[in-house]
């Protein structure tokens, strides 16, 4: 059995078994505004063997005598398969499956992937296991397949932190622009393609408006994974061609064509895990997180330390976070383990000195990276390191900055920036060097000279004091501001020579 601590156990009990997700209030031991709300799976301990059991056909109960023992042997055995279904999340999953079975040899290939990296699949399952009960909570309430709370599993291995090469993001993989679609925030603060709630809200919407597009499980799996136009066009050529359009059947990449094979080999390794060698962590049917709420800015650090966690445990459950500072206006929760969740109220009421040490800034016109940290009080390296700004370039007019937070400052960055904050940086212009010379005998137009040294019309004129259409006569002084040249080297080469510029080599730097 499970022990809570007393301000949990009544969260527990109301969300044993219950579709819908509710707040509730928890009395922590130090007096706050906070409330916890309970939203995802508890922490795992050790199922009830009888996880495996097959339902007892179930007799009609009018013709059994209610005095016989075999009678109340077999209501006792059916009180018990309820009782697991109720208490274990694999029983609960696995009742929910409800999209037709591929069985071909693309699935079988998969099982046998699968079952030949057992340490690999004891690690997914073991991370999925945080997640999962509230997937399964928001899979149930819509009335929607159980197989699709597996889907992270071959997504991302249930990583909320998985980055793919497409920049898909996230236990659901959303590239940036199917995330925007579906409201998921991408800013310089947060992006809620990593964040847990957000993004299993927006994988069921997209989901279920992908098998309202096509009515058919499969071809809305095939359509998360390569697009629904892509999927479309695939349905049409087959239909033109008189051929079928099951999945089976399309044409289609081959990361899309073992896309729901690689489903179905994880839909059967939960159903009978001992049949390819493996094992499932218990997992009982609660929630292991709950969602507290924060009213003020806060960094991301000394969240973690007020919780008991370490910063890389804090970020599994938070992963949405760019910056060190969570902002309460666009983060107004961070989800935290059952057993964390009320110490990190008590730490945080008795909590004395500044939440936040970062705030955001605004860049009032177009800066050196020099001149912007001068301005909010700390230093060049500083400022570039913890906002990634590159060598040799500016910061536009606009563009936010996060900047310490001044011992001052008594306000916490507002919802716009919150939500809507960017930065924009611009290559800082070369250095340039004088070059005068004078116009030829038949005199040079500014035109000419500009296009001779690739260099704006306008600036000719300014830097001449001439109109754009002048005319330079001949022997005309004329001024140009032209790029400073790489230092050049004479190589000899066969006897001859050339001017060539010497190579150099830069490590290029993270974008992160």
């Amino acid at each position: 059995m499970i022990r809570f601590p007393a301000g949990l156990l009544a969260v527990a009990l109301l969300f044993t078994g219950c579709a819908a997700v509710q707040p509730t209030t928890i009395e922590p031991a130090a007096p706050t505004n906070y409330e916890l709300t309970a939203v995802s799976p508890a922490p795992a301990v050790p199922a009830p063997a009888a996880t495996t059991t097959t339902p007892l056909a179930d007799a009609p109960s009018a013709v059994l005598d209610p005095n016989r023992a075999d009678v109340w042997r077999t209501r006792e055995r059916l009180a018990l398969e309820d009782e697991i279904a109720r208490t274990d999340l694999w029983v609960r999953v696995r009742t929910g499956f409800a999209t037709p079975d591929l069985d071909d040899e693309v699935v079988r290939k998969w099982e046998q992937y699968y079952a030949g990296k057992p340490d690999y699949v004891a690690r997914m399952m073991d991370r999925g296991g945080r997640y999962l009960f509230h997937i399964v909570e928001e899979v149930s309430a819509r009335g929607m397949p159980m197989e699709l709370a597996l889907l992270p599993f071959i997504e991302s291995a249930f990583n909320p932190q998985a980055m793919s090469s497409a920049r898909a993001a996230g236990m659901w993989q959303f590239i940036p622009s199917t995330g925007r679609d579906f409201d998921l925030k991408q800013n310089l603060f947060r992006d809620d393609r990593r964040d847990v709630i957000a993004s299993t809200r927006a994988a069921l919407d997209y989901l279920k408006m992908l098998h309202g597009m096509f009515g058919d499980w499969h071809h809305a799996l095939a359509a998360y994974n390569w697009g629904q136009g892509s999927v479309q066009r695939a349905l049409k050529r087959n239909q033109a061609a008189g051929l079928p359009t099951n999945y089976e059947a399309l044409r289609m990449p081959a990361e899309t064509r073992n896309y729901v094979p690689k489903l179905q080999a994880i839909k059967n390794i939960v159903m009978r895990p001992g049949s390819f060698g493996l094992t499932l962590p218990p997992l009982e049917n609660h929630p292991f997180f709950l969602a507290v709420p924060i009213e003020r800015d806060l960094d991301v650090t000394l969240a973690a330390r007020l919780a008991g966690l370490s910063l890389d445990e804090f970020q599994q459950f938070n992963p949405q976070m760019n910056k060190p500072v969570i902002l309460a206006a666009g983060t107004p929760q961070v989800l935290l383990p059952y057993e964390n969740a009320n110490r990190f109220l008590r730490a945080l009421g008795e909590h004395r000195g500044p939440l936040a040490t970062w705030t955001a800034w605004v860049a009032p016109r177009t800066l050196k990276v020099a001149d912007a940290a001068k301005l909010v009080g700390t230093t060049e390296s500083q400022l570039r390191e913890i906002n990634r700004i590159p060598p040799r370039m500016l910061v536009n007019a606009g563009s936010t900055l996060l900047v310490p937070r001044s011992a001052q400052t008594l306000h916490d960055v507002a919802l716009h920036l919150a939500d809507n904050a960017s930065m924009s940086l611009a290559p800082e212009a070369p250095k340039l060097r004088r070059v005068s010379f004078k116009a030829g005998k038949k005199g040079d137009s500014v035109a000419a000279v500009a296009k001779r040294y690739g260099v704006p019309a306008a600036d000719v004129a300014r830097w001449n004091e001439v109109g754009m259409q002048a005319r330079f006569k001949a022997g005309t002084a004329i001024v140009v501001m032209v790029p400073n040249q790489k230092k050049k080297t004479r190589v000899a080469a066969g006897g001859g020579s050339s001017m060539v510029h010497k190579p150099t080599t830069r490590a290029a730097k993270s974008p992160r």
